[in-house]
């Protein structure tokens, strides 16, 4: 998070337009692997910043093994999500208008181990018992990766 902190310095808690990288990455049983965020409390995939001169797909890589410590291999891209359901205020007040590459993973490796400054839990779940609170800024990605696979995100 090296350019992100670096304009933080600078801007203070000003909105900042972000690029994001996730991954959602899903078991052989069709499951997803969420964690609980030490941030907010709320159930998110793995994902973060893009740094400077970063392709997308190696930040998305990064941040799920930093997160997750598990290696993706294929990725698949779910869609770029933008706009007001992006926008998201950090509980320290850090204010972001998120651009986020999601994709989807099936294809990993290793073994679960969460990062502690950022992860409380990490747990794979059915697409049909997420559970709740779900992060904000990941629900327009949940809601298009659950359509496709003939679900919605619980009320």
């Amino acid at each position: 998070m090296g350019y992100i902190m670096d304009l933080r310095r600078l801007l203070g808690h000003r909105p900042l337009l972000q690029c994001g990288a996730s991954v959602i990455a899903e078991d052989s049983h069709g499951r997803i692997l969420l964690q609980l965020r030490q941030d907010n409390g709320s159930w998110a995939y793995a994902g973060g910043s893009v740094e400077l001169d970063e392709t997308v797909e190696d930040a998305a890589r990064r941040e799920f093994f930093e997160e997750t410590g598990l290696q993706a291999g294929q990725l698949e891209l779910l869609g770029v999500f933008s706009g007001p359901r992006m926008h998201f205020v950090y509980p320290n007040g850090d204010e972001v208008s998120n651009i986020d590459l999601v994709y989807v993973c099936r294809d990993w490796q290793g073994q679960l181990h969460k990062d502690p400054a950022e992860v409380l839990k990490l747990d794979f779940f059915r697409p049909d018992a997420l559970p709740r609170p779900l992060f904000q800024a990941n629900l327009p990605a949940l809601q298009v990766y659950l359509n496709q696979r003939g679900y919605s995100l619980p009320q």
